[in-house]
This record gives C-alpha cells, sequence and structure tokens, in this order.
C-alpha cells in the first residue's frame, strides 16, 4: 500500500496585503480541492505564540515585517501530487508572488505513522 504525500507551504504576506491573500487563498483552496488524488487541504495564519508551556498561546500585537500563514496539502500518492503542484505553479505562483515578501517555502515528503 502507498503512502500518502504531503506538502507545507510557508506564505510571508507583507502587512498591506493579507486581505487580497485571504480571498485569493479561498479561491485556491477551492481548486485544491478538486485536484485529482488531493485528500485534505488547511490553511493556518500565524497569530499566536507560545511563551510558557502550560499557560495559553499569546495573541501577536503587532506585525514586524509580514504575517506567516502555512498550508498543509495532503495526497494520495507522489505522482498527483506532482501533477497538482505543476498546474497551481502555473496558474497561481505569478498573483501570489506579487502578496509575499520573499517566494514562498515549500516541504513535502511522504505521510509517517500510517
Amino acid at each position: 500500500m502507498e503512502k500518502s504525500f504531503s506538502e507545507v507551504k510557508l506564505f510571508q504576506v507583507k502587512p498591506d496585503k493579507l486581505e487580497e491573500f485571504e480571498i485569493l487563498i479561498k479561491k485556491i483552496r477551492q481548486w485544491q480541492n478538486e485536484q485529482t488524488g488531493s485528500l485534505s487541504i488547511d490553511y493556518v495564519k500565524r497569530f499566536y505564540v507560545f511563551d510558557k508551556i502550560g499557560d495559553l498561546p499569546r495573541e501577536l500585537t503587532k506585525v514586524i515585517k509580514c504575517v506567516k500563514y502555512y498550508s498543509y496539502w495532503k495526497f494520495d500518492n507522489i505522482e498527483n501530487y506532482a501533477n497538482a503542484t505543476t498546474n497551481f505553479f502555473a496558474n497561481y505562483y505569478k498573483e501570489l508572488v506579487k502578496l509575499l515578501i520573499a517566494p514562498f517555502d515549500i516541504n513535502c515528503g511522504e505521510s509517517v505513522g500510517e
């Protein structure tokens, strides 16, 4: 049995582009869910930090350089992931990169513990 294949992207969004980014992500997320082999896609906006284990996370109160968003995209296999990623770049890269302080980071690999 094949293991699922997943990626995590880090987006560092310009502070004045947050609303535009979130509107675009809603459109992209719908497209991602429709891709062959896509099992799930989630986005997280980093707006909390741990100061002390056991306490509630503390909300960040100011933006220094950017706002970080993470996505987690899970696939049934590496081939479907590769095809969807190629299409993702063709369809959305130029529009996305204009909203970021730097190109997004991608980390991917086989799922563990399945």
